[in-house]
């Protein structure tokens, strides 16, 4: 017999608003006084033992599987979960921490990038901007479009880079190339990308042939810590530290260290978890393996153990819940072309993750951070913030 004492007393307090919950067997509930902002569907009974055990993955797996049926705004009844300071769910905890120990190996990192990051560059050109950027864009009026908070966010970081004209730039998780593309043409700086995506290294090379920036633009396949007795004057790393692992950072930070020159400065660019580090059991099963949000604590002491100069922190947690939401708009508006090569749990399991990533931006959970240190002093960046901006 299912017991239902459970769900209901469960629910109950699950969410901050009100809402109108309808169970397997047709009955209606409501929580709250007020008309409720969204209402839950459940066409099967969710695992018990799951949701005690792990209630990331047991509600991750219920949406993606269709048990649950919402009606409503995904990324607002997400929030409602986060922002109940009594539910289950709430407080965060569909980021839960999970103290496993995390083995990056090259070969692994290799096989995890791929998982997220080769589904298909035909995938991500349906939603991303035209600048193919897959990170935190920077929004400097809230009518930028995408395309031009992106555009805007690689300026503001090669601002930061304080880059001079035929200096050494090496971006550590290139991407689709749109940063060390701007960095030469703009700056006229020698760039090297690294990534670990098929997709990506085909993409970046045919767009440094397009460009006709073959003399300053370069792009290896290839991991950070096989770089050997190469030194470069700028280092920079956007959205790449969140696949390193926990115990992975001070590798990170170590061969930073060796492949910047003395005086060099490094920007680094990464979601980061306000308090103890954390990931995600559904996050790192379905969407990142192996990945790890460090808090900035983490940062910060791997920055002084490795006797680099801290001269600079920012958080664009508000810009992060923005380009998700265009991210998951886009998605939305480009569904027929989805559905042609990917099914509906696939479908329902990426919506999932743009609006509940966005959620946990919204509510704090999470933050976006840039890091600016030095390998040793540098006076030659500008006595006042102002150059930034």
């Amino acid at each position: 017999m299912i017991d239902k004492l459970f769900y209901k007393t469960l629910l109950k307090t699950t969410f901050s608003d009100p809402v109108q919950i309808t169970f397997w067997d047709g009955e209606t509930v409501q929580y709250g006084n007020e008309e409720p902002r969204f209402k839950l569907k459940f066409h099967d009974v969710p695992s018990k033992s799951l949701l005690i055990q792990d209630p990331s993955m047991a509600f991750g797996e219920a949406y993606m599987d269709g048990v649950i049926e919402v009606e409503g705004n995904l990324k607002e009844i997400v929030t409602s979960i986060y922002r109940s300071s009594e539910g289950f769910l709430g407080q965060g905890q569909l980021a839960v921490q999970l103290m496993k120990k995390l083995t990056n190996s090259t070969k692994r990192s290799k096989e995890n990038i791929s998982f997220h990051y080769d589904i298909g560059n035909d995938f991500y050109k349906l939603w991303l901007d035209e600048t193919m950027t897959y990170s935190c864009a920077y929004f400097k009026t809230p009518d930028d479009s995408l395309k031009t908070a992106q555009q805007n966010k690689v300026a503001h970081i090669l601002k930061k880079l304080n880059l001079k004209e035929g200096q050494k730039l090496l971006d550590i998780g290139c991407g689709w190339g749109e940063l060390i593309i701007t960095a030469a043409k703009r700056y006229g700086a020698r760039a090297t990308g690294i990534t670990l995506s098929d997709e990506q290294f085909a993409r970046v090379q045919e767009r440094i042939k397009e460009e006709q920036l073959s003399h300053l633009v370069d792009v290896q396949l290839i991991d950070y810590r096989e770089l050997k007795k190469q030194k470069f004057d700028r280092i920079v790393s956007v959205g790449m530290l969140e696949h390193v692992g926990k115990e992975h950072l001070p590798e990170y930070f170590k061969a930073v260290n060796g492949l910047l020159e003395e005086g060099g400065l490094s920007v680094l660019h990464s979601i980061t978890s306000p308090r103890e580090g954390a990931t995600n059991s559904w996050i790192e099963k379905y969407i990142f393996p192996g990945g790890y949000i460090p808090s900035v604590s983490e940062l910060v002491s791997q920055i002084a153990e490795n006797q680099f100069y801290l001269i600079d922190y920012e958080s664009l947690r508000r810009h992060y819940a923005k380009t998700l939401d265009n991210w998951a708009a886009n998605f939305e508006a480009a569904l027929d072309q989805v559905r042609k090569s990917k099914d509906e749990r696939f479908i329902r399991m990426w919506r999932l993750y743009l609006n509940a990533c966005s959620a946990s931006f919204q509510t704090g959970n999470i933050d976006l951070s840039q890091f600016i240190f030095t390998k040793g002093i540098n006076d030659s960046i500008p006595w006042t913030r102002e150059y930034m901006y």
